[in-house]
This record gives structure tokens, C-alpha cells and sequence, in this order.
């Protein structure tokens, strides 16, 4: 006959012990780790119920490499206790700093002289973080020089400060440090300021597919300042608008009509304010990028780890991994992303989730924000197999996120192959090489 007891772990004088769940014999720390003992025919089985909680801090701020600002060695410490100990130490703070290697040109010598302006120990690591280079190979290019230097893996972070590749790599290099160790991200593109930095994803390419080596290990912070991005080109801050365009869509109709009425401001100031509009209501900088982190956050703190595969924040990411991978490096993350987007929004119509009127201002404001809306290698095939591909790891059902009007969405498992076909042509028709679009 099967038995099964529920017993609670309760830490006494430093040891763990357990009792079952109904007693209260045992005085200490109650842990909210639970082990269920079943007992059966065929033996004993333990199951371990353990929750892990993660906790980690998204900052907008300025002035980030301004020495008498501390945000970027202290703002990850939530503890007012701990804080006032690192401030009074004698023990000089230590620091490994990962940066892309155009970022270190353009702001090498500024972190250079903050890290030296507050007598930090610190070493600089400048990587060619591309996509090309997103590998294995470079995640333990990183971990040799952290072992090198040598860090605490409580008390140090590792430091990256670059655009998504960066941070993607550099987490997953401080995922596998001593199984792991905390990180700070700080982005220098649109695009990782809004989307990257924000989760808790890591990962690198292998296999000639996107991020299929990873982890899910949030950053302890993640330090976000809007000046790195007016040295961003152009086309890379159009990257960036794609992924704000993506949560527009999905979840914040003001968000797309900001978009649509100030993108092209957004695009020609590169997300700078006018002096003394820091986080101002009346600054499209700081609200659009306020509103596509708030966003992004709904959907990813409740499902840091994917339990749930039915995700918003997949939209543009169905077919769009499969024809970066294939164009590389001709079209950039968001570039693949907004065209996903482009054919995505003609299958909503196609299922009659929208309107002919708002599928034309959808693509109307991906062009103004100089946005590509199709290309010539994504064929239909290409999208059969992205979708075919999707099935095996998403439980065998599609989960396509579409629009259900601007600033809604639902997900979709069952969308047919005749209207997939369908809206493909239409989508080829309107967009394609030669049509005025």
C-alpha cells in the first residue's frame, strides 16, 4: 500500500532537521522547502519541493560614469545594512568588466577613470561581441580572465557593459562561475535597454541556432542610462524601436500611438532629453522607454524561468531566429524581429483579429521608424519549417501571439496552413520587392 508524508525542514543550532508537517516540535528557522517521502511496493522516493526566489533591480538613471554617482559598485545592494558596510571598508572594491569592443573605444576611457576615481581594483576585458562571435569559445575566453583575477563570487560582480550579445554572453559566463555568479548589466544599445537587460535569459549560439545554449539567471542589476545611446547608429536605434514596437502591439495601445506620432523625434534625438526632462511625463524618451520596460517586466517577472509557454513577448520571434540565422550578419536581431512582426500582422487580419485600417497604420509607423517589413529569404518555406521547428519545443502546440486590435493580443494555437499561405501572398503582394509601399 502507498504511503506518502509531507515533512517540513526546521534549522536548529545550525542543522536541518526534518519532522512532519502537522508537528510543531521542533523550535528554528522553518525553511519553504518541503520533502515528500512515498513509500511504495517497489521502495522509498523523495520528492524535494523547493522554491527558488529571485531577486534582482532594473534602475534608470543618469550620469552613470559620473564618479560621484555610486550606482554602478553599489546600486545592486538592497540591504541598508550591508550598503553602510561596503561604504566603511578599508577593503578596496574589486571589479571585472566585460565591454564590447566598440563600446570600449567610444567609453573605455570614462570607465577607466570612474573605476579609478573611487580606488577600485579592477580589470577590463574588451571583447569582439558580435553575433557571429556569440559562442562557447567566448564564454570561456571570459572565465579564464575571471579566474585570473580572481573575484568572490558573493561580493563582486562581474560587470557587462555592452549591447545584448555582450550581456547575453557575459550571463552566461557568470552562470557557470562557481555555478554561479552575480552580475550587473549595463546596455549601450536601444535595444538591450529595453529588452535584454530587463530578463533573466543568457545565452550564445550553437549549432548554427540562435541561443540554443543558455540559462535563466538574472542579473543582481540592471543599471540603464539613455546617454550611451546617442553614440548608437542610427539603423541600430531603429533596431531597438522594433522591440518597443513589439510590446505596442501586444500590450499598450498609448505606447503604439506614441510610436506612430513621435518615433520619427524618437529616431532623429536618439532618446536624449532636453536638459533638466530626466523621466519628465512630457519627455517621449523617457516615456516610451518607461512604458516598453514596464511592459516587458509584466510579462517576464511572473515567467522569469518559461514554465508557462504562452508568452506575449514571443511575438516576432517565430520565424524571425530562423531567417537571422540563415541571413547573418545581413539583418540585425530587430531588423528579423519587425519583419516577423510585418507578416505576423497581415495573418491577424487574414483571422480577421484586425482591420484592414489598422494593419495599414501598423505598417505605416514600421517604415517611419525606418523599419524593414519584408525580406527576400524569408520564403514560405522557411516559414513552415520556423513554425515546424516552434512545435518541438513549445509543447506541440503553435502559441502564436497575434494582435487582437492595437495594444491587444491573444495567443493562437490553431491558425491553418491556407491562412498562413494566404497572408504570405498578401504580405508579398503589399511589401515585397517592387510593390510601393
Amino acid at each position: 500500500m502507498d504511503e506518502e508524508q509531507k515533512l517540513s525542514l526546521v534549522q536548529v543550532k545550525g542543522t536541518w532537521k526534518r519532522q512532519k508537517a502537522s508537528c510543531q516540535g521542533l523550535k528554528g528557522r522553518v525553511s519553504a522547502a518541503k520533502i515528500y517521502e512515498r513509500t511504495s511496493s517497489h521502495g522509498i522516493s523523495w520528492t524535494v519541493v523547493s522554491p527558488i526566489t529571485f531577486t534582482y533591480t532594473v534602475t534608470q538613471t543618469h550620469d552613470l560614469l559620473n564618479p560621484s554617482n555610486d550606482t554602478l559598485l553599489m546600486g545592486h545592494i538592497r540591504d541598508p545594512n550591508q550598503l553602510e558596510a561596503v561604504r566603511s571598508a578599508t577593503k578596496p572594491i574589486k571589479r571585472f568588466v566585460v565591454m564590447d569592443e566598440t563600446v570600449y573605444n567610444l567609453y573605455g576611457s570614462q570607465v577607466t577613470d570612474y573605476l579609478e576615481a573611487r580606488n577600485v581594483l579592477y580589470r577590463i576585458l574588451p571583447l569582439p561581441t558580435t553575433e557571429e562571435n556569440k559562442s562557447m569559445e567566448m564564454v570561456l575566453k571570459i572565465l579564464e580572465e575571471v579566474h585570473r583575477f580572481g573575484i568572490d563570487r558573493r561580493t563582486e560582480p562581474i560587470i557587462a557593459i555592452g549591447g545584448g550579445v555582450c550581456l547575453d554572453i557575459v550571463g552566461l559566463a557568470a552562470s557557470l562561475y562557481r555555478r554561479r555568479t552575480p552580475y550587473i548589466r549595463v546596455p549601450t544599445t536601444l535595444l538591450s535597454y529595453i529588452d535584454a537587460s530587463v530578463g533573466a535569459k543568457t545565452g550564445v549560439n550553437f549549432a548554427n541556432c540562435k541561443n540554443k545554449l543558455g540559462t535563466y539567471i538574472a542579473p543582481v542589476a540592471a543599471f540603464l542610462d539613455r546617454a550611451f545611446i546617442q553614440t548608437v547608429p542610427r539603423r541600430h536605434i531603429s533596431n531597438g524601436l522594433a522591440e518597443m514596437l513589439k510590446m505596442a502591439l501586444m500590450k499598450h495601445r498609448g505606447l503604439f500611438e506614441l510610436l506612430e506620432t513621435k518615433g520619427r523625434f524618437l529616431l532623429d534625438s536618439k532618446f536624449q532629453s532636453t536638459t533638466g526632462q530626466h523621466g519628465n511625463r512630457g519627455d517621449p524618451a523617457a516615456v516610451s522607454t518607461r512604458l516598453a520596460i514596464e511592459t516587458m517586466l509584466e510579462e517576464l517577472a511572473p515567467n522569469l524561468w518559461e514554465d508557462d509557454l504562452d508568452r506575449l513577448v514571443d511575438f516576432g520571434h517565430l520565424i524571425s531566429p530562423e531567417l537571422e540565422m540563415k541571413v547573418l550578419p545581413s539583418l540585425l536581431h530587430g531588423e528579423a524581429v519587425n519583419i516577423d512582426m510585418a507578416y505576423m500582422v497581415y495573418v491577424a487580419c487574414e483571422q480577421g483579429l484586425l482591420t484592414d485600417v489598422e494593419k495599414l497604420r501598423i505598417v505605416r509607423c514600421m517604415l517611419r521608424l525606418e523599419l524593414p517589413v519584408w525580406h527576400q529569404d524569408c520564403g514560405f518555406a522557411l516559414v513552415q519549417k520556423a513554425l515546424a521547428d516552434r512545435l518541438q519545443h513549445t509543447g506541440g502546440l503553435m502559441r502564436m501571439p497575434l494582435p487582437i486590435g492595437l495594444g491587444r493580443a491573444e495567443i493562437f494555437n490553431e491558425v491553418s496552413n491556407d491562412t498562413l499561405l494566404t497572408a504570405y501572398e498578401k504580405w508579398c503582394d503589399d511589401l515585397g520587392a517592387g510593390s510601393e509601399q
